[in-house]
């Protein structure tokens, strides 16, 4: 069993692809549409056969409630494993992403938390063990 596909709730397709592409350095996988529903998914271009992270509308009503609450509780939507906590803060910092957390010292390893722009927090860990 493996885990192929996890998603994310996001305000805007167009605003979550540049961030997720451009600022994170992430590559879209997929992008098609039918009827106004657009698939389009994203993943780490170091295993391009790896799993998927959806971008999906949050035009859901329970869907917006639960990222509105997350984010207002300060949890993230996403963790995102990184050898280097302090290289992937300064190089995203450089292409405009803002963090809401530095890179900080925490128990066995080092975290990072940034804003999406698209109504979620990603947290970057280093494992330190």
């Amino acid at each position: 069993m493996q885990i192929k596909l996890t998603k994310v709730y996001v305000d805007e397709h167009d605003k979550a692809l540049k961030f997720y592409t451009e600022v994170l350095g992430l590559q879209k996988k997929a992008d098609f549409g039918n009827h106004g529903y657009r698939w389009l998914t994203v993943n780490s271009p170091d295993d391009p056969d790896g799993a998927e992270l959806q971008l999906e509308l949050n035009s859901n009503p329970a869907a917006k409630a639960y990222q509105q609450a997350m984010f207002a509780e300060g949890q993230p939507a996403l963790l995102l494993h990184t050898k280097d906590v302090k290289a992937d803060y300064e190089r995203i910092k450089a292409k405009g992403g803002e963090f809401i957390m530095p890179p900080t010292d925490v128990t066995a390893s080092i975290i990072a938390q940034v804003d999406d722009t698209c109504g979620n927090i990603i947290q970057f860990v280093q494992l330190n063990w």
